[in-house]
């Protein structure tokens, strides 16, 4: 087999990998929490990351149009998980909080997920675990 072959062979098993994990990924999400999905989880997880966001900013962040954005929203502002504030800097704005019971469900879904992928990775050596890490990450970087 040649050289050609082999990377093309490597990126498809990557890509039907990668899928896999979205799916398994989605799957898991209402397991670590019933009420959210993953695109839920992810928006209340990214505006805790950054103490909150505008709507725009997470429809960029996620490359999502707005009005799954403000689906997502309305679902985690009805479950009492996220509230809108003015925006200081420009006060037709309103900026994206999680409450203090967000930021409850969200770090009890923390701390599920990281004991899933923790026993996901039991059996991997360490150097395993940060290489697949770096990989990841420089993936999504884009380099």
């Amino acid at each position: 087999m040649n050289v050609r072959n082999t990377r093309t062979q490597a990126v498809d098993t990557i890509q039907r990998e990668l899928t896999a994990f979205a799916r398994r990924a989605r799957g898991r999400a209402t397991e670590l929490h019933p009420e959210l999905s993953l695109v839920a989880y992810s928006i209340l997880d990214l505006i805790l990351e950054r103490d909150g966001r505008l709507a725009t900013d997470v429809a960029e962040q996620f490359l999502l149009d707005k009005s799954t954005v403000s689906r997502q929203v309305g679902a985690l502002e009805r479950l009492g998980y996220l509230e809108r504030a003015v925006d200081p800097a420009n006060r037709r704005n309103h900026v994206l909080q999680a409450t203090p019971e967000g930021r409850k469900v969200a770090r009890e879904a923390e701390r599920r997920r990281r004991e899933a992928f923790q026993a996901r990775f039991a059996d991997w050596a360490d150097a395993d675990v940060t290489a697949m890490a770096g990989y990841l990450a420089r993936y999504n970087r884009g380099d």
